[in-house]
Order: structure tokens, then C-alpha cells, then sequence
């Protein structure tokens, strides 16, 4: 079988001498010119070269080692970054904290507190609250009507108040006001037109009185001069406090009707707010 092989082999097959002793001298890398790069790029390796492969392994893990130790030095924020970004989350917090206030202000609910005061030759004010310890969501002063008429008007029956504004056009990309933020009104009384009215904002005067009738649910009299703080030659300073409930119609139009304690009757008193 070997002879045959041989006979057919194009090459002489080397004795089994010769490849011994190729094989022990290194002589027969020669004839294979592939195991002379390969061997040439790394030295042999040694029988008691568990220490050196050691070795290699610890010089390898030294650059994965700095590397971790440069990775967590990047991590850590210099203390001006660490002030802007405090600096941004506050001013972050106080931006939604003014848009959440304010979206609350506008979400009255079906209930306000209303407080109808002013001296009785005075102006008449009208102040919508949402409970009776937030700023009023609306504060309308009416410049030509004095409380003691509208007293005198609440006397003889139901009472209508109607206040009217102007529906401007708007411009391209402008969007309207809510109804509740328009500056200036046309008043009427039960039909008859009473001058206009202005929307105010809550100042100390105005404070100073809403905190007064604070305790007050459902109820009407006179305050003490020393709330008003002047104004005495006006005459008393007179008050009305009341549940109002709130009806909306569009966009454009709101009502207020006064909720009786004892919930018989139809309401003695109607705010309207009209956008025409």
C-alpha cells in the first residue's frame, strides 16, 4: 500500500529518519516559508512560562485599569457645571410653578366665593374668589355706580348685573384673551346702563377688606373704619358675601348666580359677563 502511494506521489516522500530529524533540529521550516513569519513575530514559548504569561496578563489589565480610573475622573462635574445645572433646575421649577398657578387661577370650578363692598357714595366692587383665601380672579370696579343704589336696587327684588365688553378682531397668530382678563366693561343694572366698569388689581386697600370678611360664609353688614383706611366722608363701608354658582356658555359668555343658604327661591342676584 505505501509502495503504491509512493509510485503515485509526484514528489519523493521523505524517510522517516529524515522527518525525525527535521523535525528536532527545526530544519524543516524551510520547505514551509509561512512558519517562518509566523514564528518570527513571537518568541518560542518556554515550559515554565506559566510566571512570564502571568506577567503578560497583569501588563495587559494595566491600560483597562487607567482607562476605569480616566472614566471616572470624567464622570465627576467640575462644581461650575454642577452650579449651572442647579441654577437651570430652579429656574425650571419656577417656570412650572408660574404656568400651574396660573392655570389654576383660570380653572374656577363650578363654585366661587363673590364679595359685592364699597363705601355706600362710593364705588361698587366686585370680587370672585375661588375659596376665600386666594387672590380674587377677577376684581371689577364700577366707576359709575355707588353701593347705596345698588343697596337700594337689591331691596326692591332681583338684582341683574350685565357687564359687556368689545370683541376686537385679532391679528394674524394673536389669540384672544380669557374673558375674565378683559381690562374694561359697559355696566348695566337690571337693563339700565350704569356707567362702565374697570378690572382691578387686588391692592392693600382691597386686601385689607377681603381679609376681613375672611371668617364670613353667607352674610352682609358694615366694616369698621379702620379696614377701609380712609374714605370716611364716603359713608359706611358696606359688604355682601355669597356662594355664586357658575354657569359657562361659550368662550364668550359667563354667569354668576347667587346660591341661597337655605336653597329656596330662585337667586336674588346675577352676574353676567358678556363678550358681544
Amino acid at each position: 500500500m505505501a509502495r503504491a502511494f509512493r509510485a503515485a506521489s509526484p514528489l519523493p516522500l521523505p524517510s522517516s529518519r529524515a522527518a525525525a530529524a527535521s523535525v528536532t533540529s527545526g530544519a524543516g521550516r524551510g520547505s514551509f516559508p509561512w512558519l517562518h513569519k509566523k514564528g518570527s513575530g513571537k518568541p518560542a514559548p518556554q515550559r515554565g512560562g506559566g510566571t512570564s504569561a502571568a506577567g503578560q496578563d497583569s501588563k495587559g489589565d494595566e491600560p483597562a485599569e487607567g482607562a476605569t480610573a480616566a472614566d471616572e475622573g470624567s464622570s465627576e462635574q467640575s462644581p461650575s457645571s454642577r452650579k449651572r445645572a442647579d441654577a437651570l433646575a430652579r429656574l425650571r421649577a419656577a417656570f412650572l410653578a408660574a404656568i400651574t398657578h396660573r392655570r389654576r387661577r383660570r380653572q374656577l370650578g363650578s363654585c366661587v366665593t363673590g364679595t359685592i363692598f364699597g363705601r355706600r357714595r362710593g364705588r361698587v366692587h366686585v370680587a370672585l374668589q375661588t375659596d376665600p383665601r386666594s387672590p380674587p380672579v377677577l376684581l371689577v370696579e364700577m366707576a359709575a355706580y355707588s353701593t347705596g343704589a345698588l343697596v337700594r336696587e337689591m331691596s326692591s327684588g332681583l338684582v341683574r348685573l350685565a357687564l359687556e365688553c368689545e370683541k376686537t378682531p385679532l391679528a394674524a397668530g394673536e389669540k384672544r384673551r380669557g374673558l375674565l382678563e378683559e381690562p374694561t366693561w359697559r355696566a348695566y343694572c337690571n337693563g339700565r346702563k350704569c356707567g362702565f366698569a374697570v378690572r382691578r388689581e387686588c391692592g392693600a386697600d382691597e386686601w385689607r377688606v377681603l381679609g376681613a370678611v375672611e371668617p364670613v360664609s353667607v352674610g352682609a353688614g358694615v366694616l369698621p373704619d379702620d379696614v377701609s383706611g380712609g374714605g370716611a366722608a364716603e359713608g359706611d363701608l358696606m359688604y355682601m358675601r355669597a356662594r355664586f354658582e357658575r354657569v359657562v356658555g361659550s368662550r364668550d359668555s359667563e354667569a354668576f348666580y347667587m346660591m341661597n343658604p337655605d336653597g329656596s327661591g330662585g337667586p336674588e342676584l346675577s352676574i353676567y359677563l358678556l363678550r358681544v
